[in-house]
């Protein structure tokens, strides 16, 4: 399974991605800005997303809604600002940094089984 990080600082990307490799994912695009989350998403579609909220540059809330606005795309939200996700994307699985590597191995199983069920 392939999935998007996008995350702008390296050393969180890279303990997201061995959580998600933790969990069987074997491929991954890792983008720090909305642009780079777009065109990644564009030229591989990923099974999940998992989103910064505050990049520099942009927003990873609008990098989902922009992918996510063509297909349904499981997103978890892994972020040091919660309440943004709360108030403009209700009802998504949110990981609050700093971290544990297995909340985001529960929280991508959550996410993965929401969209299968």
């Amino acid at each position: 399974m392939h999935a998007l990080i996008i995350e702008d600082e390296s050393l969180i990307a890279m303990a997201i991605e061995e959580a998600l490799r933790a969990c069987g994912f074997t491929s991954f695009d890792v983008a720090v800005s909305t642009e780079e989350a777009v065109a990644a998403a564009a030229r591989k579609c990923p099974d999940p997303i998992t989103a910064d909220v505050e990049l520099r540059p942009g927003c990873g809330i609008t990098a989902v809604q922009s992918i996510c606005s063509a297909q349904q795309i499981p997103v978890l939200f892994i972020t040091g600002s919660p309440g943004e996700v709360r108030i403009r994307m209700p009802g998504h699985t949110l990981v609050e940094k700093p971290f544990e590597e297995d909340h985001i191995m529960e929280a991508i199983k959550v996410v993965l089984d929401n969209r299968d069920g």
